[in-house]
């Protein structure tokens, strides 16, 4: 992982015993077990490159739409780690888009388009209003889509909307790492994963190396290290951003904050959170680093917890805190449909 090499040699804070003791944990990282790959379900129905998985279950259908960035199955990452899944016994019928991979054919494909040319013909295919739920970026998705196409109601987990209110030192700091990596985005036609992961890490270095620290002193075949590694292994995986979907990202929502301006428009139709016709929760962490709660959009009913961006969904205070009161609101804003 150079990246994190790299991070390490730049981390002046970090001591050179802590250096080492990251160095160990990133080893024991690497030559970790893997169990074997989980096989998602098949898909249902099709848009281009994505695609929409079924979970089973019962009751209307509920639309998971993961973030661009990383790999969609973080919502079903382990037999005990799988909010997908849990769903599906719990009187819900959760499907998950998959974006697919992007080629360098596809560099032209922008946000918009992952809402309109994507996402909507998916919605479109199921033949009734569905429940939409969208994570991180999926989010801020899943909110264009629920003004493009009628749905019978709207959760977001840890979904950024008021750009502006990540703040202007971290919103310098990210549009720095946009200029620095867009030459070579545009020649690619695609922002790699390694860019994206490199500013994220970007946010808060000492607490990456930290983790590392600790996972080097985990017993290798305890669960605290299996579900550390099959994290990780999903923070550094996933499809590469097509160009115009990372210009986006980066010129008009995080540097230009449109959407929480009120002046992103899709095809004519401007999105706004509170103009939404249907019943809206928003699940909003206060200590998440990644997407701050100040980011989050309006929503009356905003439910906030201290669980992290990733803990939200996968930690051991998810089920309490996100996946029970999620399955209560999603049965009930259903019936009320």
């Amino acid at each position: 992982m150079p990246l994190f090499l790299e991070l390490l040699r730049n981390e002046t804070a970090a001591s050179p015993e802590r250096r080492q003791a990251a160095l160990a944990g990133l080893r024991a990282y690497q030559s970790a077990q893997r169990p074997a790959e989980r096989v998602p379900p098949p898909p249902i129905a099709s848009a281009g490159r994505a695609t929409l998985r079924d979970y089973g279950g019962s009751g209307r259908p509920v639309v998971f739409v993961p973030s661009l960035i990383n790999p969609p199955f973080v919502l079903d990452l382990a037999e005990n780690q799988s909010l997908l899944q849990w769903l599906s016994t719990q009187g819900v019928r959760p499907l998950l888009v998959d974006w697919g991979a992007p080629g360098p054919e596809n560099r032209d494909d922008s946000i918009d388009d992952h809402v309109a040319r994507l996402l909507v013909p998916l919605l479109d295919s199921l033949g009734e209003p569905p429940l939409l739920a969208g994570y991180c970026l999926g989010g801020t998705i899943a909110t264009a889509a629920a003004a493009l196409h009628p749905v019978a109601g709207l959760a977001l987990i840890a979904a950024p909307w008021r750009f502006a209110r990540y703040g202007d030192p971290a919103r310098a700091a990210i549009a720095a790492h946009w200029e620095a990596g867009r030459p070579t985005c545009e020649a690619l036609g695609l922002v790699p994963m390694e860019l994206l992961q490199a500013g994220f890490w970007q946010l808060d270095p000492g607490r990456t190396i930290a983790k590392f620290e600790r996972f080097g002193k985990l017993d290798p075949d305890s669960d605290a290290a299996r579900s550390f590694v099959a994290l990780e292994d999903w923070a550094n995986g996933g499809a590469p951003l097509t160009l115009a979907a990372g210009r986006q990202l980066f010129e008009r929502f995080y540097a230009a904050d449109r959407p929480g301006r009120g002046a992103w428009w899709i095809d004519g139709t401007r999105i706004v959170p509170a103009r939404l016709a249907c019943p809206s929760v928003a699940f909003v962490s206060t200590t998440d680093r990644i997407v701050p709660a100040a980011s989050a959009a309006r929503i009356a009913d905003s439910r906030r917890l201290a669980s992290g961006h990733v803990g939200m969904i996968v930690g051991g205070r998810a089920r309490r805190e996100v996946w029970e009161p999620l399955r209560d609101w999603l049965i009930a804003a259903s019936r009320t449909r």
